[in-house]
Order: C-alpha cells, then structure tokens, then sequence
C-alpha cells in the first residue's frame, strides 16, 4: 500500500497495512475492543486471498507495497459507489471536490509531488514519470477498488488522494476489517499548503464525502505513520479516533477510524 502521505506538517502519514496489537503493546491491548467482534471477511477478500495462495505458488514475483489490488474483483460491482459523481463539498477553505485521475493530463503534476523529499520519503515513488505512472495505471486499470485522485481546492488541484476498498485490500488481514470498509491515502501537494491545517479540514471533508456516498460503509479508516505525531494529531483534529496500534512491513501505524455512528460527535 502506498506509504504515508504528506498533511499538516510535511511529513504527515496515511498509508496501509498493518496487523492488530497483541497484550504487550503499551496503547493496543484496551483499543477499541467492539472491533475485534463479529469479524467476518467479505466473501471477496476470501476469493483474493485464495487467489493469492495461488499465485503464491506459482509465481515467484509480487506486488509493490501500496493498495496494489489482485487481480481477480467481483464482476459487475461498481466498488466505491462512483468516486467521478461524488461532486462538490464545502469546507472552511472553499469548496473541494475529487477528481480521478487523467494520466495524459495529471501524470507531470503527480510526479512532481511524488518527487518531493517529504512526500518521497513515505511514497516512495520518485524519479521519472513511469514511476508514478505505472502505480497510477495500476490502479486505473484495475478492477475499481483503489481510485486515485486529485483533491482540487477552489479550482486549483493540491492533493493527491486514493480512495479503495479497505475490506477488499490486502490490509484487511491485518486488522479486523468489516465489510465496505473504506481507506484514503492523502499528500498535501505544495509546500505553501502544508502546516496550516488544510490537512485536517480536508481529511473531515474526505472522510464525511465517503460516507454521504457509500451508504455500506460504516467506517472511513487510514494508517499513520505512529512517530508521526503532526498526521495523528491531523486525524484526530478531522474526526478520527485512534483504534489500535498495528504492525506493517515497515513500520508500527496508529490505526485511524472514522465512524459513520460517531461523525456528528468528533
């Protein structure tokens, strides 16, 4: 999964993957036990990851880290609910919309933020525009379960930003994913737009779009670097409540959770 993402403080964090906390952990043996209940794997996780068994004894290579999907998808489903029709939503900043990505139009402008030492450093997708492109077209051509975006601003795109199926991704065997669940990944792209809050602001409006247009998805859910006080602190300022601590490939990650039950409460 595309690693940790760019808010309010230049550095700040959204990436994936991750796996639950056992009783040593200092904040995740009493985090948020109502998660642990009632898991049950959709029925196309279960697929994906039979196919990835598969695949795993057949094929030596493997996917990049990110929210790289497999290959096989339930035939027919429109899986994030029309990211394109989603529209316009009013924040303190202005008014915000999400547009999917155009490689022919947006691939300088995503390479560019992607070169970016502070973004570079948790992407890792710099260098020249195939790097960003072949992880752009990853996802395009895929089966509709992670859509990148631009997050334009009153007219001007300043972010990046992918929207997938957090229940469908290979986190979902990390911690106890429900169905429908939904991840974002977000880089603040400017320099001049970072450190001044729009990081929090926009992450609220992302995550209460998502829920106002996927009437499944009970919860919006992000994993920040967890040394990354300044992305936490984003998370928490834009309604999200620290789950559990989780353990990724390459690094430990506060689980973020945005609840559809408590989005009026934080």
């Amino acid at each position: 999964m595309p690693p940790d993402a760019s808010t309010d403080a230049g550095t700040a964090s959204v990436t994936e993957l991750g796996t639950n906390t056992g009783p040593g952990s200092s904040l995740g043996a009493d985090a948020d036990s109502e998660d642990t209940l009632d898991l049950r794997l959709p029925d196309e996780f279960i697929a994906l990851l039979a196919e990835e068994e598969a695949r795993a004894h057949g094929d030596a290579g493997g996917e990049r880290k990110g929210t790289e999907k497999a290959d096989v998808a339930p035939a027919g489903d429109d899986l994030l609910d029309r990211v394109a029709d989603w529209g316009s939503t009013e924040t303190p900043a202005g008014a915000f919309h999400l547009a999917p990505v155009r490689v022919e139009r947006d691939l300088p402008l995503v390479t560019r933020w992607m070169n970016d030492l502070a973004v570079a450093a948790f992407w890792e997708l710099a260098g020249p525009e195939s790097v960003a492109e072949e992880h752009l077209r990853r996802q395009l051509d895929g089966d509709g379960r992670s859509v990148p975006c631009l997050g334009v601003l009153e007219g001007t795109p300043m972010s990046y930003w992918e929207i997938y199926r957090a229940d469908l991704d290979l986190l979902a065997r990390h911690y106890p994913a429900r169905p429908h669940d939904t991840g974002i990944h977000l880089l603040i792209g400017g320099v001049a737009n970072r450190g001044r809050g729009l990081g929090s602001t926009l992450l609220r409006a992302v995550a209460d779009l998502v829920l106002d247009k996927r009437p499944s998805c009970a919860r919006v859910v992000a994993e920040p670097d967890l040394r990354n006080t300044p992305s936490v602190s984003a998370f928490l300022s834009a309604g999200f409540r620290f789950s559990a601590e989780v353990d990724l490939p390459d690094k430990r990650a506060a689980l973020m959770v945005r609840d559809r039950a408590l989005r009026d409460l934080l």
